[in-house]
């Protein structure tokens, strides 16, 4: 397996959003949701309308189980996150709360794969130049990265 890195610099991380979002406002959510949560990237892709959006309005909160681990995970959508949702929102029909947020264009109501979201976050580095490998791992990582730098204690950082 090969390593992956976090985005260290804010700079970075605004090039890759600037980048995702003049491409694609669905791979800009699951960048937004990947540095705001400490998601798995499975977790992301197996969220669903409901996950986010309640009765015409971002949610307050995310509430899941993990699938890897079956705890329960509960934490805020943030105001830079609840924008993102309303701008994925003004793009996408949000009437369906079991519609999976991030569909495949292969098969009915199928999210993509993680291949397919490495795929996309590193080809969207390598348009911003950034020379680190980065990839779905690399969003849990520039959220623990970030924390750590803000100063809370890596003990608190729940990345089992």
């Amino acid at each position: 397996m090969k390593m992956v890195y976090p985005l260290r610099e804010k700079k970075q991380i605004e090039l890759v959003r600037s980048y995702l979002k003049s491409k694609s406002i669905i791979n800009y959510l699951m960048f937004q949701i990947g540095i705001l949560s400490v998601l798995r990237i499975s977790d992301i892709l197996a969220l669903k309308v409901k996950h986010i959006w309640n009765r015409k309005k971002p949610a307050e909160y995310i509430e899941i189980n993990e699938q890897k681990t079956g705890k329960y995970k509960r934490f805020p959508i943030t105001p830079n996150l609840s924008k993102a949702i309303k701008e994925y929102a003004s793009e996408n029909d949000m009437s369906d709360p079991e519609a999976f947020l991030f569909r495949s264009r292969e098969g009915e109501n199928k999210p993509i794969t993680r291949q397919q979201a490495h795929r996309i976050l590193d080809r969207a580095c390598d348009m911003c130049v950034i020379q680190d490998r980065f990839g779905s791992h690399g969003l849990r990582k520039t959220w623990a990265y970030f924390a750590f730098k803000s100063g809370i204690s890596l003990d608190l950082v729940p990345l089992h």
